[in-house]
């Protein structure tokens, strides 16, 4: 296997975190648009008309784009199904990330190519021959051991099980972020205590709460070593990803379509670089160490192994919300960019920076410019310090655009 037979799929939620994606250097995007998939209610969505846009975005830096349609589907669904798959068609995006029958039978009829969900929950060889009649890519249940990944691209090797497109189906699997406590993310307790079903993207993700286990007839209750025994920590996997190469994975799905944009390039960022030095030699303890702290600063519910290496049980977390080593806190925005002279000038309107502080500013053609001040004017005078209030200016290399967000990132 070669390092070009290995892609990165990125979550985007937002024109932010496409943006970020790309700088990052993701191979391809994922995104929903609409109400039929699985993070409609939880993060920005892109309607309908934003395809196009998002589409000629990604293919002028070469990125394919995955459109996901993979709740579950009923019969008032059908119309606003077929009209989004034809949006699609027409944008030119370049599959359809499906669960339902019905979605991919219609995208089959329309020729629009199709990777099929996790949320099929494929865990065996004959899984994906069935579903090689429909589908270039699958991405296997989340709840699998590397072993059996690598049994069943082994027997897509031996057995030369082609996609519609005449190329052996590609195996993908999550590689970084959320993990549920359902199998393969099937769940019904928001839609039992919020009526609102997670198999239709209206998660409200009551198991990320902390409960209380009560003994009915004596009433005693137990807190269960104080975990959140519902929500599972998040899947790392840059520590063993030669182990997921080595299992002749071809996709790695980034999770976190309602997550920041600063958490897509950073994961993306890490995983890219973690591939490049398994290829070239260079992947190390040291190495991993210093992805894994990286990682630590964005977003997270603290990591595990997920199921690859051999797992029965998940491993909880002790807190709610993220374990993030850093923070962002909103101190202002970009009043103008100088490209000539690569200045910025930032308007101090919620709060103030300082020499070395590190900022983060975000925007949605921007993405996300990572900047340590070590020099910052104030009507021309070097100053220490920008209060709110004022206009500062410092050097950034990066072009970045009028009314981007400035944020200061602190520790959490």
């Amino acid at each position: 296997m070669k390092r070009n037979d290995i892609e990165i799929t990125a979550p985007v939620g937002s024109f932010e975190s496409l943006a970020a994606a790309i700088q990052a250097g993701a191979n391809s995007i994922y995104f929903g648009a609409g109400n039929l998939n699985m993070r409609s209610k939880s993060s920005y969505n892109f309607s309908v008309s934003d395809l196009k846009q998002i589409q000629d975005i990604a293919s002028e830096s070469g990125v394919r784009t995955n459109l996901t349609v993979n709740t579950v589907v009923y019969d008032d669904d059908i119309n606003s199904m077929e009209t989004v798959l034809d949006a699609a068609k027409s944008a030119g995006i370049n599959s359809v990330i499906a669960s339902d029958m019905a979605v991919i039978n219609y995208a089959r009829k329309i020729i629009l190519p199709i990777h099929c969900s996790t949320q099929l929950n494929i865990s065996n060889f004959s899984a994906v021959e069935f579903y090689s009649q429909f589908a270039e890519v699958m991405v296997l249940a989340r709840e699998l051991s590397l072993d059996k990944v690598k049994s069943i691209t082994q027997e897509i090797e031996q057995k030369q099980v082609l996609s519609p497109a005449g190329e052996l189906v590609k195996i993908e699997v999550f590689a970084h972020g959320a993990l549920c406590m359902a199998i393969s993310g099937k769940c019904y307790l928001s839609l039992h205590l919020s009526d609102h079903s997670a198999n239709r993207g209206e998660c409200l993700q009551p198991c990320r709460r902390k409960y209380v286990a009560t003994e009915k007839e004596q009433g005693y209750e137990l807190e269960i070593d104080n975990e959140y025994i519902m929500s599972p920590k998040d899947l790392c996997t840059i520590g063993f990803l030669d182990k997921i190469v080595d299992a002749g994975v071809k996709v790695l799905k980034i999770e976190g379509r309602g997550r920041s944009p600063e958490y897509v390039k950073r994961v993306v960022e890490c995983y890219k670089e973690a591939l490049d030095a398994i290829f070239e030699g260079t992947y190390t303890v040291e190495k991993i160490k210093h992805w894994e702290s990286r990682l630590e600063e964005v977003f997270n519910r603290g990591f595990w192994d997920g199921y690859y290496l051999g797992r029965k049980i998940g491993e909880w977390n002790d807190m709610h919300g993220s374990s993030a080593t850093k923070k962002k806190v909103y101190v202002g925005y970009v009043q103008n960019y100088y490209p000539k002279i690569g200045v910025a000038a930032l308007v101090m309107q919620a709060g103030s920076l300082g020499k070395n502080d590190e900022i983060l500013i975000i925007g949605n053609k921007t993405g996300v410019v990572e900047h340590v001040i070590s020099e910052m004017r104030i009507d021309d005078a070097i100053q220490t310090e920008a209060p709110k209030g004022t206009v500062c200016s410092m050097a950034l290399v990066e072009k970045v655009r009028p009314n981007d967000k400035v944020y200061k990132l602190v520790a959490s």
